[in-house]
């Protein structure tokens, strides 16, 4: 139909029900549209996370970030440039123009699909445990499926904090729609979001308190944390190990973090960036789908919920916070018998230079049990990061020592968000590291030392 078609032409039943136009929902609902009528119900807009507050924007945002920063290191290279300033307002405007883009995109595919209907309002849900009768209410309409397939993702959660909700705190979306720069960014939460629009806002000429609890980017290997937290205060970004226990406003209208240490930390701005939650919630009461404690919903391989005829895609299964799992979620669902049991999730920090993750760290590999080896190198060995100047970070690679299998690998440095896939896709594939160790690289390219450190394993110690 088209996406403009009054709702109240809509029919009251659907072959399935799709609800969330994530990354998941819109090619589902699309495939299934193939075999009969189907609704894809979005609360929000469609392109979830991603396309309007997540990776996409925050992408396009940090490559603004970059050029002011290259501009500013053109000496280095022997190029020279005038004084480099940010128009964030211009910045923050393409991100719009980019967001508008990516949804209007969306849109005509959705509007390009027969029998696929749009329908737009807060879903609730309510499950018939036999399977025969689903019914899922959008803003008082009834609409009856016996398939429900869940995409509804999660969003920013947000901790008790004493005086929290007596100041005007900020999550990623109403930073993404700040059109002035922060004169000084307070962030809670040293993740990924923390650290990505930390450096961010730090390059376009704000000041930058990171709050980040133990260390940043806690989940990963303490030298590689070492190596992020050296970065950012090169960059002049205060890095602060320590919790928070209270939020008040400043006498100066801004806001003032106090630490369980009792020390504070002032700014203008307040951004929390503490972890996701999960979405089950806005489906209501009555969903009667079992969650785990954090309220993701629990599924098998073929992502088929506790209740016959309900499954659930993308973020709200607990399977991974990311576009390209959640996407994938959409490719299994539709392609049976294939199943998730097996995947090896991967993923990178959007930092500069990024960090690159798949399988095991150092810390995992020691418990695990097993023989491992270690291939590590750092980037100022590699040719071309030395080459481009860009020789902040380390590479490794974890194999079992026994089995030849590669157990996992961390890549902090130039390129490192597509060279982990070099790795990644052997994993996957069940290649063993002496195929990868023997392969003929391409020189001088930051991926010619996957199979070069290779040859230098060593064990973990």
């Amino acid at each position: 139909m088209s996406v403009d078609q009054p709702q109240q032409d809509l029919p009251s039943h659907y072959e399935a029900i799709v609800i969330g136009a994530g990354q998941a929902g819109p090619g589902v609902a699309g495939g299934l549209a193939e075999r009969g009528r189907v609704a894809l119900v979005e609360m929000a807009q469609v392109g979830g996370t991603c396309v309007n507050h997540g990776c996409k924007p925050t992408k396009a945002l940090r490559a603004s970030a970059v050029i002011a920063h290259h501009a500013r290191r053109a000496a280095d290279y022997g190029v020279h440039t005038g004084e480099v300033t940010v128009d964030f307002g211009f910045a923050i405007a393409r991100v719009h123009q980019i967001i508008e883009d990516q949804v209007e995109g969306l849109l005509s595919y959705v509007d390009s699909v027969d029998n696929l209907d749009l329908v737009r309002g807060h879903a609730t849900l309510a499950t018939d445990p036999t399977g025969a009768e689903h019914v899922v209410t959008v803003d008082g309409r009834r609409l009856t499926t016996s398939q429900v397939y869940l995409n509804v993702g999660a969003r920013a959660s947000i901790p008790p904090t004493p005086g929290l909700d007596t100041v005007d705190y900020l999550t990623e979306v109403e930073l993404l729609n700040l059109t002035e720069l922060p004169e000084h960014l307070v962030i809670v939460g040293g993740g990924y979001l923390g650290c990505e629009f930390g450096q961010m806002f730090r390059r376009f000429g704000s000041e930058v308190t990171l709050v980040a609890g133990g260390r940043v980017a806690a989940r990963e290997d303490p030298d590689v944390s070492q190596i992020l937290t050296e970065t950012f205060e090169a960059e002049g970004i205060r890095v602060i190990a320590g919790r928070t226990s209270a939020v008040t406003k400043a006498d100066d209208g801004g806001v003032e973090v106090t630490l369980e240490d009792g020390s504070t930390a002032t700014g203008s701005h307040l951004l929390m960036a503490v972890g996701r939650r999960s979405n089950s919630d806005l489906l209501g009461p009555d969903h009667g789908i079992e969650t785990d404690r954090r309220g993701f919903f629990v599924t098998d391989g073929r992502f088929q919920t506790s209740v016959p005829g309900v499954w659930a895609l993308g973020d709200v299964n607990g399977r991974g916070a990311w576009t390209h799992t959640s996407y994938q979620d959409g490719q299994i669902m539709l392609t049976p018998p294939r199943n998730v049991d097996g995947r090896v999730p991967t993923y990178a920090m959007f930092t500069d230079p990024p960090l690159g993750r798949v399988g095991m760290t150092n810390a995992e590999a020691r418990k695990s049990g097993r023989r491992v080896l270690k291939a590590e190198v750092s980037m100022s060995k590699v040719s071309r990061a030395i080459l481009e100047s860009e020789t902040t970070g380390v590479m490794r690679i974890l194999v079992d020592a026994d089995t030849e299998e590669i157990l996992g690998a961390t890549i902090l440095g130039l390129q490192a968000d597509d060279v982990i896939q070099v790795v990644s896709t052997a994993i996957q594939a069940g290649v063993r590291y002496p195929t990868v160790r023997d392969a003929l690289p391409i020189h001088p390219t930051m991926a010619e030392y996957v199979p070069s450190i290779l040859g230098s394993l060593q064990p973990l110690d």
